[in-house]
Protein backbone atom coordinates (compact mmCIF):
# COMPACT_ATOMS: atom_id res chain seq x y z
CA UNK A 1 0.00 0.00 0.00
CA UNK A 2 2.87 2.59 0.65
CA UNK A 3 4.67 1.80 -2.36
CA UNK A 4 1.57 2.19 -4.48
CA UNK A 5 1.26 5.06 -2.75
CA UNK A 6 4.45 6.60 -3.39
CA UNK A 7 4.58 5.45 -6.76
CA UNK A 8 1.24 7.44 -7.45
CA UNK A 9 3.26 10.81 -5.48
CA UNK A 10 6.24 10.68 -7.76
CA UNK A 11 3.85 9.92 -10.93
CA UNK A 12 1.75 12.58 -10.00
CA UNK A 13 4.93 14.82 -9.33
CA UNK A 14 6.67 14.21 -12.34
CA UNK A 15 3.42 15.05 -14.25
CA UNK A 16 2.89 18.50 -12.21
CA UNK A 17 6.79 19.24 -13.48
CA UNK A 18 6.57 17.96 -16.84
CA UNK A 19 3.20 20.12 -16.86
CA UNK A 20 4.99 23.23 -15.64
CA UNK A 21 7.85 22.91 -17.95
CA UNK A 22 5.17 22.55 -20.89
CA UNK A 23 3.60 26.12 -19.70
CA UNK A 24 7.25 27.98 -19.21
CA UNK A 25 8.19 26.67 -22.61
CA UNK A 26 4.71 27.76 -24.36
CA UNK A 27 5.26 31.35 -22.29
CA UNK A 28 8.46 31.70 -24.03
CA UNK A 29 7.88 30.56 -27.14
CA UNK A 30 4.72 33.07 -27.41
CA UNK A 31 6.83 35.78 -26.18
CA UNK A 32 9.86 35.07 -28.63
CA UNK A 33 6.52 35.17 -31.24
CA UNK A 34 5.11 38.68 -29.93
CA UNK A 35 8.96 39.95 -30.11
CA UNK A 36 9.30 39.25 -33.44
CA UNK A 37 6.26 40.67 -34.78
CA UNK A 38 6.82 43.62 -32.83
CA UNK A 39 10.52 43.95 -34.31
CA UNK A 40 8.63 43.38 -37.33
CA UNK A 41 6.15 45.87 -37.15
CA UNK A 42 9.08 48.54 -35.54
CA UNK A 43 11.27 47.37 -39.28
CA UNK A 44 8.47 48.06 -41.40
CA UNK A 45 7.26 51.65 -39.56
CA UNK A 46 10.59 53.30 -38.80
CA UNK A 47 12.21 52.06 -42.14
CA UNK A 48 10.97 54.80 -44.43
CA UNK A 49 11.46 57.84 -41.64
CA UNK A 50 15.28 56.58 -41.22
CA UNK A 51 15.65 56.93 -45.21
CA UNK A 52 14.00 59.85 -45.92
CA UNK A 53 16.24 60.92 -43.17
CA UNK A 54 19.11 59.58 -44.69
CA UNK A 55 18.63 61.16 -48.15
CA UNK A 56 18.38 64.51 -46.21
CA UNK A 57 22.33 63.63 -45.92
CA UNK A 58 23.21 62.48 -48.42
CA UNK A 59 25.97 63.89 -51.20
CA UNK A 60 24.25 62.49 -54.22
CA UNK A 61 21.10 64.08 -53.75
CA UNK A 62 19.38 61.07 -56.06
CA UNK A 63 17.73 58.41 -55.11
CA UNK A 64 19.65 56.25 -57.28
CA UNK A 65 22.70 56.95 -55.75
CA UNK A 66 21.66 57.05 -52.20
CA UNK A 67 22.82 54.35 -49.30
CA UNK A 68 21.31 53.94 -45.92
CA UNK A 69 24.95 55.36 -44.36
CA UNK A 70 25.47 59.00 -46.62
CA UNK A 71 29.52 58.85 -47.17
CA UNK A 72 30.19 61.39 -46.49
CA UNK A 73 27.31 62.77 -44.85
CA UNK A 74 26.24 66.67 -45.99
CA UNK A 75 23.89 69.81 -45.17
CA UNK A 76 24.33 70.69 -48.61
CA UNK A 77 20.62 69.66 -49.34
CA UNK A 78 19.32 71.71 -46.11
CA UNK A 79 20.80 74.83 -47.61
CA UNK A 80 19.41 74.13 -51.14
CA UNK A 81 15.67 73.98 -49.48
CA UNK A 82 16.57 76.88 -47.47
CA UNK A 83 17.40 79.07 -50.28
CA UNK A 84 13.82 78.73 -51.54
CA UNK A 85 10.42 80.16 -49.68
CA UNK A 86 10.66 77.18 -47.11
CA UNK A 87 9.64 79.26 -43.92
CA UNK A 88 7.17 81.20 -46.07
CA UNK A 89 5.48 77.46 -46.63
CA UNK A 90 5.95 76.17 -43.43
CA UNK A 91 4.79 79.81 -41.94
CA UNK A 92 1.14 79.61 -44.43
CA UNK A 93 0.70 76.12 -43.50
CA UNK A 94 0.83 76.38 -39.71
CA UNK A 95 -1.70 79.23 -40.02
CA UNK A 96 -3.79 77.50 -41.70
CA UNK A 97 -4.02 74.34 -39.87
CA UNK A 98 -4.13 76.18 -36.59
CA UNK A 99 -7.06 78.43 -37.06
CA UNK A 100 -8.94 75.21 -39.03
CA UNK A 101 -7.61 73.38 -35.87
CA UNK A 102 -8.79 75.94 -33.13
CA UNK A 103 -12.73 76.47 -35.55
CA UNK A 104 -13.38 72.92 -35.97
CA UNK A 105 -12.69 71.74 -32.04
CA UNK A 106 -14.75 75.08 -31.23
CA UNK A 107 -17.75 74.59 -33.31
CA UNK A 108 -18.02 70.81 -32.79
CA UNK A 109 -17.72 71.04 -29.18
CA UNK A 110 -21.14 73.17 -29.34
CA UNK A 111 -22.67 70.77 -32.04
CA UNK A 112 -21.78 67.51 -30.43
CA UNK A 113 -23.01 68.78 -26.96
CA UNK A 114 -26.17 69.89 -28.80
CA UNK A 115 -26.43 66.01 -30.47
CA UNK A 116 -26.05 64.03 -27.44
CA UNK A 117 -28.21 66.59 -24.45
CA UNK A 118 -31.05 67.92 -26.48
CA UNK A 119 -33.45 66.66 -28.91
CA UNK A 120 -35.51 68.25 -31.67
CA UNK A 121 -37.53 66.76 -35.05
CA UNK A 122 -35.04 65.61 -37.24
CA UNK A 123 -31.97 65.03 -35.17
CA UNK A 124 -31.32 61.31 -36.08
CA UNK A 125 -31.61 62.43 -39.80
CA UNK A 126 -29.49 64.92 -39.58
CA UNK A 127 -26.49 62.68 -37.62
CA UNK A 128 -27.27 60.13 -40.45
CA UNK A 129 -26.62 62.39 -42.98
CA UNK A 130 -23.38 64.04 -41.39
CA UNK A 131 -22.15 60.52 -41.85
CA UNK A 132 -23.09 59.40 -45.16
CA UNK A 133 -21.74 62.75 -46.18
CA UNK A 134 -17.84 61.35 -45.11
CA UNK A 135 -18.65 58.18 -46.72
CA UNK A 136 -17.67 59.99 -50.42
CA UNK A 137 -14.39 60.89 -50.81
CA UNK A 138 -13.40 64.45 -51.05
CA UNK A 139 -11.91 64.75 -54.38
CA UNK A 140 -15.50 64.24 -55.55
CA UNK A 141 -16.55 67.72 -54.71
CA UNK A 142 -13.65 69.29 -55.50
CA UNK A 143 -15.76 70.85 -58.78
CA UNK A 144 -18.27 71.56 -56.34
CA UNK A 145 -16.16 73.22 -53.82
CA UNK A 146 -14.26 75.12 -56.88
CA UNK A 147 -17.63 76.60 -57.96
CA UNK A 148 -18.70 77.74 -54.47
CA UNK A 149 -15.83 79.47 -53.37
CA UNK A 150 -15.80 81.51 -56.62
CA UNK A 151 -19.48 82.55 -55.94
CA UNK A 152 -18.75 83.01 -52.16
CA UNK A 153 -15.48 85.23 -53.18
CA UNK A 154 -17.68 87.65 -54.95
CA UNK A 155 -19.23 88.91 -52.02
CA UNK A 156 -17.27 87.73 -48.95
CA UNK A 157 -13.54 88.19 -50.67
CA UNK A 158 -11.53 86.78 -48.20
CA UNK A 159 -13.36 83.35 -48.26
CA UNK A 160 -12.99 82.88 -51.75
CA UNK A 161 -10.45 81.23 -54.07
CA UNK A 162 -6.79 81.74 -53.58
CA UNK A 163 -7.28 82.80 -50.08
CA UNK A 164 -6.40 81.40 -46.64
CA UNK A 165 -10.11 82.06 -45.64
CA UNK A 166 -11.45 79.80 -48.37
CA UNK A 167 -9.47 76.76 -47.40
CA UNK A 168 -9.88 77.09 -44.19
CA UNK A 169 -13.55 77.26 -44.88
CA UNK A 170 -13.28 73.55 -46.79
CA UNK A 171 -11.15 72.19 -44.08
CA UNK A 172 -13.49 73.37 -41.58
CA UNK A 173 -16.61 71.47 -43.90
CA UNK A 174 -14.68 68.33 -44.07
CA UNK A 175 -13.57 67.77 -40.44
CA UNK A 176 -16.46 68.24 -38.82
CA UNK A 177 -18.32 65.12 -39.56
CA UNK A 178 -16.28 62.63 -37.93
CA UNK A 179 -15.68 64.75 -34.72
CA UNK A 180 -18.95 65.78 -34.13
CA UNK A 181 -19.70 61.71 -34.08
CA UNK A 182 -16.40 60.86 -32.54
CA UNK A 183 -17.06 64.17 -29.62
CA UNK A 184 -21.44 62.91 -29.70
CA UNK A 185 -19.85 59.39 -28.30
CA UNK A 186 -17.94 60.92 -25.79
CA UNK A 187 -20.66 63.44 -24.47
CA UNK A 188 -23.34 59.95 -23.92
CA UNK A 189 -20.85 58.60 -21.66
CA UNK A 190 -20.95 61.03 -19.49
CA UNK A 191 -23.39 60.25 -17.38
CA UNK A 192 -26.73 62.44 -17.13
CA UNK A 193 -27.08 63.15 -13.41
CA UNK A 194 -24.06 65.63 -13.54
CA UNK A 195 -26.54 67.54 -16.11
CA UNK A 196 -29.55 67.07 -13.20
CA UNK A 197 -27.41 67.74 -10.39
CA UNK A 198 -26.70 71.20 -12.29
CA UNK A 199 -29.69 72.15 -13.26
CA UNK A 200 -31.44 71.20 -9.55
CA UNK A 201 -28.59 73.55 -8.28
CA UNK A 202 -30.30 76.50 -10.99
CA UNK A 203 -27.74 76.08 -13.34
CA UNK A 204 -28.86 77.32 -16.85
CA UNK A 205 -27.66 74.99 -20.17
CA UNK A 206 -24.53 77.19 -20.52
CA UNK A 207 -23.59 76.92 -17.20
CA UNK A 208 -24.04 73.21 -16.96
CA UNK A 209 -21.77 73.05 -20.68
CA UNK A 210 -18.93 75.31 -19.53
CA UNK A 211 -19.04 74.47 -16.43
CA UNK A 212 -19.67 70.99 -15.67
CA UNK A 213 -18.91 69.18 -19.12
CA UNK A 214 -16.45 71.10 -20.65
CA UNK A 215 -13.91 69.88 -18.13
CA UNK A 216 -14.46 66.55 -19.12
CA UNK A 217 -14.76 66.61 -22.55
CA UNK A 218 -11.23 68.44 -22.56
CA UNK A 219 -9.56 65.33 -23.53
CA UNK A 220 -11.19 64.33 -26.74
CA UNK A 221 -11.34 68.29 -27.83
CA UNK A 222 -7.91 68.30 -27.72
CA UNK A 223 -7.89 65.08 -30.00
CA UNK A 224 -10.01 66.11 -32.06
CA UNK A 225 -7.99 69.75 -32.64
CA UNK A 226 -4.73 67.63 -33.08
CA UNK A 227 -6.59 65.17 -36.17
CA UNK A 228 -7.65 68.01 -37.75
CA UNK A 229 -4.28 69.57 -37.70
CA UNK A 230 -2.47 66.90 -38.65
CA UNK A 231 -4.89 66.51 -41.47
CA UNK A 232 -4.59 70.06 -42.80
CA UNK A 233 -0.63 70.37 -42.24
CA UNK A 234 0.04 67.72 -44.65
CA UNK A 235 -2.88 68.15 -47.02
CA UNK A 236 -1.46 68.89 -50.85
CA UNK A 237 -5.02 68.09 -52.65
CA UNK A 238 -6.93 71.20 -51.43
CA UNK A 239 -4.43 74.00 -51.86
CA UNK A 240 -3.40 72.19 -55.14
CA UNK A 241 -6.82 73.58 -56.70
CA UNK A 242 -7.21 76.50 -54.72
CA UNK A 243 -4.38 78.27 -54.36
CA UNK A 244 -2.81 79.97 -57.23
CA UNK A 245 -0.64 82.73 -55.46
CA UNK A 246 3.38 81.01 -55.14
CA UNK A 247 2.99 83.82 -51.61
CA UNK A 248 0.71 81.49 -50.48
CA UNK A 249 1.84 78.08 -50.80
CA UNK A 250 1.55 75.94 -48.23
CA UNK A 251 4.99 73.22 -47.05
CA UNK A 252 3.41 70.42 -49.46
CA UNK A 253 2.06 72.84 -52.50
CA UNK A 254 5.65 74.63 -52.10
CA UNK A 255 7.77 71.16 -51.48
CA UNK A 256 6.08 69.85 -54.85
CA UNK A 257 6.34 72.89 -56.95
CA UNK A 258 9.84 72.57 -55.52
CA UNK A 259 10.82 69.16 -56.92
CA UNK A 260 8.62 69.19 -59.87
CA UNK A 261 9.62 66.84 -62.12
CA UNK A 262 13.37 66.13 -61.09
CA UNK A 263 13.58 63.50 -58.35
CA UNK A 264 16.97 62.90 -59.99
CA UNK A 265 18.58 65.99 -58.92
CA UNK A 266 16.10 67.39 -56.06
CA UNK A 267 15.64 64.30 -54.09
CA UNK A 268 17.79 65.50 -50.95
CA UNK A 269 16.92 68.68 -50.71
CA UNK A 270 13.25 67.18 -50.38
CA UNK A 271 13.94 65.06 -48.65
CA UNK A 272 15.31 67.84 -46.03
CA UNK A 273 12.25 70.11 -46.27
CA UNK A 274 10.16 66.89 -45.52
CA UNK A 275 12.18 66.42 -42.19
CA UNK A 276 12.15 69.85 -41.21
CA UNK A 277 8.60 69.92 -42.07
CA UNK A 278 7.84 67.18 -39.93
CA UNK A 279 9.30 68.86 -36.80
CA UNK A 280 6.25 70.68 -36.10
CA UNK A 281 4.17 67.70 -36.00
CA UNK A 282 6.15 65.83 -33.58
CA UNK A 283 6.52 68.92 -31.34
CA UNK A 284 2.75 68.84 -30.80
CA UNK A 285 2.42 65.13 -30.90
CA UNK A 286 4.75 65.10 -28.21
CA UNK A 287 3.54 67.96 -26.15
CA UNK A 288 -0.07 66.68 -25.85
CA UNK A 289 0.47 62.73 -25.60
CA UNK A 290 -1.11 62.42 -22.33
CA UNK A 291 -4.17 64.44 -23.84
CA UNK A 292 -4.54 61.87 -26.98
CA UNK A 293 -4.01 58.82 -25.08
CA UNK A 294 -6.17 59.92 -22.50
CA UNK A 295 -9.16 61.38 -25.12
CA UNK A 296 -9.23 58.54 -26.89
CA UNK A 297 -9.60 55.95 -24.30
CA UNK A 298 -11.68 58.19 -20.95
CA UNK A 299 -14.63 57.66 -23.35
CA UNK A 300 -14.34 53.83 -23.82
CA UNK A 301 -15.45 53.38 -20.08
CA UNK A 302 -19.20 54.44 -19.72
CA UNK A 303 -19.54 56.60 -17.04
Amino acid sequence: MTASTETTGRKTGSSLGAWRQSKKARFRITLAFKYLIAIVVLIYSLFPIIWTISASFSPSGSISGQTLIPQPPTLRNYERILDQDFWLWMRNSFIISSISALMVGLITLMSAYAFSRFRWRGRSQLLLMILLIQVFPAILAMIALFSILQQIGNFIPFLGLNTFGGLILIYMGGALGVNVWLMKGFYDSIPREIDESGKVDGASDWQIFWQLLFPLVRPILVVSMILTFFGTYSDYLMPRIMITTASKFTLMLGLQTFIGTNYSQEWGAFAAGAVMGAIPMVAVYLLLQDYIVGGLTAGSVKG
